[in-house]
């Protein structure tokens, strides 16, 4: 005769082993969706960009007056020092929207010796644009009355990428929400899966239950056998 309490005991142990595999599933698939997102709204530090897809930042220790005005949006470019712990400091441009002057305005007069009080540096954020011949020719005209006489390097067409890169930072234009099939894709299994070890936890008769019919009606069928034979 077959033992039901050990079928039972059997029907546990094949939810525990289902529900651990789930269990599985979702660690894996959380951590590949926290690694999509974090992908996804990535922000890189200037001198790692690679395209005008990167959401980029600068930390401004000090600041020109802008150089060049685009009238119609109310957007100055200005060139900025930024300076790392070792003490280098590399010399960059970004555009800013001139509304926005006052927030820069204790950096700008600290590098043009207005005032002795050293401001905090403020870090800006925004998409890299390339440069325009335009531009470029105002940069290397401008340049020398931004960069200390002292460590001032001689920009022209030829080295003026080796020094202030193919681009600016635009810091008017907002972080883009990009899209992420993959990351959609690994959320929805995410939820599946959490869906079916929920289902399997509250299902008290999950797989067995079919089981248990076809062993009773094994059984009876054998007792008629019996029956009939004896």
């Amino acid at each position: 005769m077959f033992n039901k309490k050990k079928i039972k005991e059997k029907r546990l142990a094949i939810k525990m082993i289902i529900c651990l595999f789930y269990l599985i599933v979702i660690t894996i698939l959380f951590a590949c969706s926290y690694y999509l997102f974090q992908e996804k709204n990535k922000i890189v530090p200037w001198s790692e960009v690679e395209s005008v897809e990167d959401y980029t930042y600068i930390d401004i220790y000090k600041m020109s007056e802008k150089f060049a005005f685009y009238e119609k949006d109310n957007i100055g470019l200005h060139f900025v020092i930024e300076k790392e712990d070792t003490g280098l400091w590399h010399t960059y441009i970004i555009a800013i929207n001139e509304a926005n002057y006052d927030e820069y305005k204790s950096i700008i007069d600290y590098t043009y010796e207005r005032t002795t009080e050293v401001p905090e540096v403020i870090r800006v954020y925004g998409y890299p644009v390339i440069t325009s011949n335009e531009i470029k020719g105002l940069a290397i005209k401008n340049i020398p009355n931004f960069v200390p006489a002292e460590n001032q390097v001689v920009i022209d067409e030829a080295n003026y990428e080796s020094y202030l890169t193919n681009s600016y930072l635009d810091t008017t234009k907002e972080q883009n929400d990009k899209f992420s099939i993959l990351l959609c894709i690994c959320l929805f299994l995410l939820f599946i899966v959490m869906g079916l070890l929920i289902t399997t936890i509250l299902d008290q008769n999950m797989l067995v239950d079919t089981i248990d019919k076809k062993i009773e009606q094994e059984i009876k069928r054998t007792k008629r056998v019996f029956k009939r034979n004896k």
